[in-house]
């Protein structure tokens, strides 16, 4: 494998009004642009020579607005979704707390049996995830890929990567427009950047 630069997108209106947010297509918002503006002059000198992205458009605009100082195509890949939050999508945890519960106690953990209703579970992010970074053993070691997806499967990859038990997932802080660096070799990775947003100061 080789060098992954993990990008989250920036903020949507939903974002800020802190609602789940997981498979609706939402766009950036305002400040949303300004961030992922600061990301790509950011990464505007970073080798970067491949770019994947998720399909839904807040990450996708990301991506093309990095990808422009670098004249590169975007291979958008389903796999690197959000959750689908299925019945609680687009609401905040506390009416998720009201309307249910038990959805809420696992949510306080994050435990990895959580499943939404009518939506995935922690498991099936995993599998679709394990599958896509599986498919990264084709690259060269000299190669640098940019990946823009979201907060749980950015989490999530971490994990996997640095061969993290995955019930610490949520332990791991994945800010909007955030930058994480990792370098991977045969036998090991190694995170040289995690949730930097110096940029956006």
């Amino acid at each position: 494998m080789s060098k992954l630069l993990l990008a989250r997108h920036g903020d949507t209106e939903l974002n800020s009004a802190r609602m789940f947010v997981g498979q609706t297509d939402a766009e950036l918002s305002t400040l949303g642009h300004r961030q992922v503006e600061r990301l790509r002059d950011r990464l505007a000198m970073e080798k970067i020579d491949i770019i994947y992205s998720s399909d839904l458009r807040r990450a996708l605009v990301t991506a093309e607005t990095i990808a422009s100082k670098h004249k590169l195509e975007i291979i958008t890949c389903p796999e690197l979704r959000e959750i689908n939050y299925g019945k609680v999508e687009g609401i905040t945890f506390e009416e998720i707390r009201r309307l249910y519960p038990e959805v809420a106690e696992l949510c306080v953990e994050w435990d990895l049996r959580l499943k939404f209703p009518e939506g995935e579970s922690v498991d099936e992010l995993k599998h679709r995830l394990s599958k896509f970074l599986d498919s990264l053993k084709n690259h060269t070691p000299e190669q640098a890929i940019l990946i823009v997806s979201h907060g749980g499967p950015l989490r999530l990859m971490v994990c996997y990567l640095l061969g993290i038990d995955l019930r610490h997932w949520r332990q791991i802080r994945i800010d909007l427009a955030s930058l994480s660096i990792v370098e991977t070799y045969p036998d090991v990775a190694i995170i040289n950047l995690l949730n930097d947003t110096s940029h956006l100061r």
